[in-house]
């Protein structure tokens, strides 16, 4: 299993790929068609769903079905897994987010990420946001782990697993190009006068990725790849200076 490293979130928010109930409800998914199946039969598009949730203010049920322009909100304790269209989501305990529509009903065009934490495959597409207090990364086909920290002043983290994403905080902008992992920091106040910093690697790991994957019939860059990286926020298979993070381009040495 990916070593990983956590900051502010137990082992057991990142290990809940493991569970019994999980693997159960992901296989009865994939058996079932998974979005297209559900949404042609009127079958909920909720994978999982542990403790207490709020679908737009009212208390959400695993028999419910989650769509564009829903507002979301999880209690401590609880998680939630859901695809829509061809997007598969896990949120964290004490989140609250947005999943705004697109050009139809199943697709999402952003996701307005209050606080809290989620991990999301994207499959591929256009048009697509990722917004926290802090930053904003517009998104193709990619899977992405994003945290919102009120503690920090709103402080954002942001993770391209894989693919494609430009990112913006601030006056600052980078195009994310991520193998593995490429993390970033959209602050609150510049750090030495810039608002998107380097990151390493937290809170998340390869197999939360694959199994969202699977869940919309897609496989991570390291899976098709047959090989991992550093998990050390840089994006790359082997090492690379720090410099060469997009974060870092630009700026004086």
């Amino acid at each position: 299993m990916t070593q990983h490293t956590l900051q502010g979130r137990s082992e057991d928010e990142v290990l809940w790929f493991q569970r019994r109930s999980f693997l159960q409800a992901a296989a009865a998914w994939t058996s079932m068609g998974g979005f297209a199946a559900a949404q042609a039969q009127q079958r909920t598009n909720i994978v999982e769903l542990q403790g207490d949730a709020l679908l737009n203010g009212e208390r959400l049920t695993p028999q419910q079905t989650i769509q564009t322009g829903d507002s979301l909100q999880t209690g401590p304790g609880s998680h939630l897994i859901f695809v829509l269209g061809n997007s598969a989501f896990q949120v964290r305990q004490n989140t609250r987010m947005t999943v705004e529509r697109g050009s139809s009903l199943s697709l999402v065009s952003a996701l307005r990420l209050l606080t809290g934490a989620v991990a999301s495959v994207w499959g591929k597409g256009t048009s697509r946001q990722i917004v926290t207090p802090t930053l904003t990364a517009g998104i193709r086909g990619t899977g992405v782990y994003t945290e919102v920290l009120p503690e920090q002043n709103f402080r954002s983290y942001f993770c391209n697993c894989y693919g494609t994403v430009d990112m913006n905080a601030g006056r600052d902008n980078a195009v994310s190009q991520s193998v593995y992992h490429q993390s970033f920091w959209g602050e609150a106040e510049p750090k030495n006068g810039r608002y998107l910093t380097p990151a390493k690697a937290i809170n998340h790991t390869d197999e939360e990725m694959e199994r969202l994957a699977a869940l919309i019939g897609e496989q991570t860059a390291w899976q098709i790849a047959g090989r991992r990286g550093t998990h050390d926020g840089s994006g790359y298979m082997e090492d690379r200076p720090v410099s060469e993070h997009p974060a870092m381009r630009g700026v004086p040495r």
